[in-house]
């Protein structure tokens, strides 16, 4: 395929051409068998470095314009008929490692959403720095629930961020600390 996509933030190995763009939008909404927003399938794809944001854009634009691809009322995009049947046809199209990237990235933001989703975060502004009170969920109650104070707004920030990626590792350090279980925390703390 020839070389017509802006290169612009594509790392080795990405994609140079609009027909792959628009292969690979096909293929990842298949894959992941969940509606996407607009800004997730850009973090995920851009952030792997596979293709250039305009070229994504552009992509997407023209694959819901032809009905290939389907966006919903809150502006989540979904695979058509047509898109699952593009992805079913031309996925070897798309080299294995491209592919597997861009379903790992997407799949790692749909999870970071559902942490996200799932347990509650909350950043206060106080009088000296900010409150942030972090909350694992068990369904329909709180496993855990913590507080912490910090300096500043960029900091409560980061904790928010982090305690997001992985509030299940957050538990089971936590348990593991105050039951006095150090193998497991050491465990832990090496992966």
């Amino acid at each position: 395929m020839p070389y017509d996509a802006f290169t612009a933030g594509i790392e080795p190995g990405g994609l140079r051409s609009q027909e792959e763009i628009r292969i690979l939008l096909c293929y990842l909404l298949t894959s992941v068998n969940s509606p996407l927003s607009q800004q997730e399938i850009l973090e995920s794809l851009q952030g792997a470095g596979l293709a250039n944001y305009f070229e994504l854009n552009d992509a997407l634009s023209g694959l819901t314009e032809k009905g290939i691809l389907l966006r919903d009322k809150a502006g989540n995009y979904s695979a058509g008929s047509s898109a699952v049947g593009i992805a079913r046809q031309l996925d070897t199209a798309l080299p294995t490692a491209v592919r597997e990237k861009a379903v790992a990235a997407a799949t790692e933001l749909l999870a970071f959403a559902r942490n996200e989703r799932e347990n509650k975060v909350e950043v206060h502004k106080l009088e000296k720095g900010y409150e942030v009170c972090c909350h694992i969920s068990g369904g329909t109650s709180d496993l855990m629930s913590f507080t912490l104070l910090l300096a500043d707004h960029r900091q409560a920030e980061m904790v928010k961020r982090n305690f997001h990626r992985s509030p299940e590792r957050v538990y089971r350090m936590l348990l593991a600390l105050v039951s006095g279980d150090t193998d497991l925390a050491s465990d832990l703390l090496k992966k």
